[in-house]
């Protein structure tokens, strides 16, 4: 069922990847947090436990969506005692920007006015949601979480990765968006439900499948005139292994090539754009 700001001939015109609905209580709350998973673990867990323990599901619908995790961590027993509201399990093919399409769409079709988004792997202090929330009600579209802007901490992130942000990846999509971003590929954000509708961003397409629809957002929000923002976060990476899921050498060149074809507006729509074509 669509809500009904979304005509049905526009709802059936969105690329949606098939997904399960394990647990669906109903939404409570105006704004939701997507929390997009796959075999996490204890890191999910211990997410969950912070932001229960901070009652975010009393200003938000805590939504996960599960990209086909085989871990046992999101046992639905477990994911109710830390009062997460829905649980979306993709079954179709796909990686990150396909869990995506899948829970904006859930979360739109619910009535959702606004949607942060934080990363399953507990690197995110989850305190900053309700900064966000705060923002979209003041009517910031696009929020974006900044370890280095003011207010911000970086902890044991990588030297190359801190290198690839700062002086690659956020110059650029800086430069092609016409917006001053500092950090781009975090996925600890938040959009307002106006940006994700609006016919010129069209975010349900099937190009994106692994990480370009956060890049593309991140270019085509500020060239299309929406209000950006950058809000301080902390961002911790455990000492020893790194938990992601770019691989070393493939999934950072699968990550290079997605910023270069968002910088050069690969990812638009040709038709009806009124600023890359």
């Amino acid at each position: 069922m669509t809500s009904l700001d979304i005509p049905p001939a526009v709802r059936g015109t969105w690329q949606v990847p098939s997904f399960d609905t394990p647990l669906w209580l109903g939404r409570q709350h105006p704004w939701c947090v997507v929390i997009p998973v796959i075999n996490e673990g204890i890191r999910i867990q211990s997410l969950l436990a912070k932001m229960a323990a901070m009652k975010v599901d009393g200003i938000a619908d805590i939504i996960v969506m599960d990209g086909g995790s085989s871990d046992g961590s999101l046992g639905l027993d477990k994911l109710q005692q830390v009062r997460v509201r829905g649980l979306l399990v993709k079954t179709a093919p796909g990686k990150l920007s396909a869990q995506l399409r899948c829970a904006y769409a859930f979360a739109l079709d619910q009535g959702y006015e606004g949607i942060v988004t934080i990363d399953g792997n507990d690197k995110d202090d989850p305190e900053a949601i309700a900064r966000f929330i705060d923002a979209l009600k003041q009517g910031v579209d696009f929020v974006q979480a900044s370890r280095f802007v003011a207010g911000g901490a970086a902890e044991n992130t990588p030297k190359s990765r801190d290198f690839a942000i700062r002086f690659i990846h956020a110059p650029m999509l800086s430069l092609a968006s016409g917006f001053k971003w500092t950090d781009t590929t975090q996925g600890f954000r938040a959009y307002s439900r106006k940006l994700l509708l609006d016919p010129e961003l069209a975010p349900f397409r099937d190009v994106f499948m692994t990480y370009e629809l956060l890049a593309y957002l991140s270019y085509r929000a500020p060239r299309l005139g929406y209000r950006c923002v950058e809000l301080p976060t902390v961002r911790r990476y455990p000492t020893g292994e790194v938990p992601t899921k770019i691989s070393s050498v493939k999934g950072n060149l699968l990550v290079l090539g997605v910023l270069l074809k968002a910088c050069v507006g690969r990812y638009s729509l040709k038709k009806g754009s009124k600023n890359d074509f």
